[in-house]
């Protein structure tokens, strides 16, 4: 009796690990996302915030250092505000994992942008989350992080 119900344990404990686990083969999924990472980067230096409202889910939320938390309308504001303009906004070092209908991004970003005349030059770590909504990926939360400068 005792290891009748050890085997059904060890059952479901294989099946939630088997059905939790991050698909980070070549999926569809994973190409697709990875499509939208290069539309994303494409966007900002394009000024293109139409592109942007049809990546970003309504209820997104954007964290950011040294920055107030942001929501979809606010974040897409500051591009179509004129007021920073990108000449570089380069992503690598990503890794996607895809989890049934959400999935998570994580990479590096390099950006060159003009602040109001002044040309900046940043890299930061970034992670995003995407989830399904009517068969389209949508992000709802990217939070960034700039790099430790190496001394």
């Amino acid at each position: 009796m005792l290891s009748r119900f050890c085997l059904a344990v060890c059952i479901l404990v294989l099946t939630l690990i088997q059905t939790s686990v991050a698909k980070t083969d070549d999926t569809a999924d994973v190409r697709e996302l990875t499509r939208l990472e290069k539309v994303w980067n494409d966007a900002y230096v394009r000024a293109d915030t139409d592109a942007l409202e049809q990546l970003c889910a309504d209820d997104l939320v954007v964290t950011m250092t040294d920055m107030v938390v942001m929501n979809k309308q606010s974040s897409i504001a500051i591009l179509r505000s004129g007021k920073v303009k990108f000449q570089r906004y380069e992503t690598s070092d990503l890794g996607i994992h895809v989890y049934d209908h959400a999935a998570v991004v994580t990479g590096r970003l390099q950006r060159t942008r003009s602040v109001q005349g002044r040309e900046v030059n940043d890299e930061w770590r970034f992670t995003k989350v995407y989830i399904q909504r009517g068969g389209k990926w949508l992000v709802v939360a990217w939070h960034a992080s700039t790099v430790a400068i190496k001394q």
